[in-house]
């Protein structure tokens, strides 16, 4: 048995910059090799949930985040033209109630980078890591890390080192059909957007438009919002073409009190298309390997657990890496501490995206008109609450928190 002392992280996004915070923070050695010439956020606005918030108080981050977000009492859906409400989760319905907290990358980028540098990571910029065998990360260039006695892959969901493993187990990636278009706008000056909400316009389950207030950028007192259309794929080079007119002219359409906040995006590059992919590794780690975050796991964004799925990752490893002297052991324990949450929320994601994103008519009437009748029955608040919250199976501990506040 040997102490599990230098350990390689891939990847600088929110899961691995916290991963490496807390591996650093129990006193070992951590090298963050990043693909970027500079580190840096990628991508716009995301909710913490309070299983995320969780694990930035045991970090001792949430105050900075905070400072940062905004928080979110509720999340809000109306179907158009009829305004049919059919979507209403309040926070408050919790049994414990906690905010949300809207945030753009760059402010958990910011404050995860920042706790990483005084916590003595290091980190290689410029090295885009595409494999990993017995603690040695490969990299585009052809060359090679030094041997690690662990690597961690947090390269996100089109991860290579992370596809490798599924391809052994046979857990293959699943593309779906929709994904998003996404930018960050001022936050729009009109008291029909409420600033404490996530709120959504669909027509059917094929249009879909999202306003989430995120906050400020590190450094600037400017209120963000990240907003959000509906998008198949396949049909993002028609998009272009059509021209950013047309589609402005189609959002107003079906949410008009959007047309000031649609007049400070002035180019279709302006927005970003996600695409969006499901697939589950049925175990994430192997030979002094772990993956965390949407290289293990990634779904649509319909239940808001991305981010959060992945602080929650980088919490159970390094808990089972504190209580587990063995790496074997400690990954496996790793494995099984996750395993439950993470099935149960990758099949709700997978089940309730076709409500929300889909051709067809009947499952957006189900979803208007039974479903939105199932969600004010009286227990129904507190489930859909429990639900969002990423609360169902409560994975969160409390015995580690003091262990990953700084020393």
């Amino acid at each position: 048995m040997t102490a599990i002392r230098d350990i390689a992280v891939a990847g600088a996004g929110p899961t691995g910059l916290a991963v490496a915070l807390m591996l650093a923070r129990q006193g070992r050695r951590v090298v963050v090799f990043e693909r970027f010439d500079t580190a840096q956020p990628v991508g716009a606005g995301f909710m913490l949930q309070p299983t995320g918030l969780a694990v930035l108080d045991a970090l001792g981050l949430t105050p900075a985040i905070q400072g940062l977000g905004q928080p979110i009492d509720h999340i809000f859906g109306r179907a158009a033209p009829s305004g049919r409400v059919v979507l209403d989760v309040r926070y408050s319905d919790l049994k414990r109630p906690r905010q949300a907290l809207g945030v753009h990358r760059s402010a958990i980028f910011h404050v995860l980078h920042q706790a990483c540098l005084e916590a003595g990571v290091q980190f290689e910029l410029a090295r885009e890591a595409t494999a990993a065998s017995l603690g040695r990360l490969s990299f585009a260039d052809g060359s090679t890390s030094p041997a690690f006695d662990l690597v961690v892959d947090a390269t996100g969901a089109r991860s290579p080192i992370a596809a490798v493993l599924a391809q052994a187990q046979g857990s293959a990636r699943r593309d779906l059909a929709y994904g998003a278009l996404w930018t960050t706008t001022p936050w729009p000056v009109d008291p029909h957007f409420d600033e404490r909400a996530l709120q959504q316009v669909y027509r059917g389950a094929a249009k879909m438009v999202g306003v989430l207030p995120v906050g400020v950028r590190p450094g600037s007192p400017d209120r963000l919002a990240t907003f959000f259309w509906s998008l198949k794929a396949q049909d993002h080079d028609v998009w272009v073409r059509q021209g950013l007119e047309a589609w402005k002219a189609e959002v107003r359409a079906l949410w008009p009190e959007t047309a000031a906040l649609l007049e400070t995006i002035g180019h279709t590059d302006d927005l970003v298309l996600a695409r969006y992919g499901h697939h589950t590794l049925a175990r994430p780690v192997a030979d002094r390997l772990a993956v965390v975050g949407d290289a293990a796991h990634s779904t649509s964004p319909q239940l808001g657990q991305g981010v959060n799925m992945g602080l929650l990752d980088a919490h159970a490893l390094c808990w089972a890496l504190q209580t587990h002297a063995d790496l074997d052991t400690a990954l496996s324990a790793y494995a099984q501490d996750r395993r439950w949450h993470l099935r149960l929320y990758q099949a709700l994601s997978l089940g309730f995206t076709p409500f929300y994103q889909a051709d067809g008519r009947l499952l957006p009437w189900i979803r208007d008109h039974v479903l939105g009748k199932a969600a004010r029955l009286p227990f129904a608040p507190r489930l859909l609450a429990a639900t969002v919250s990423g609360l169902l199976l409560d994975p969160r501990r409390t015995g580690c928190a003091k262990s990953l506040r700084p020393a």
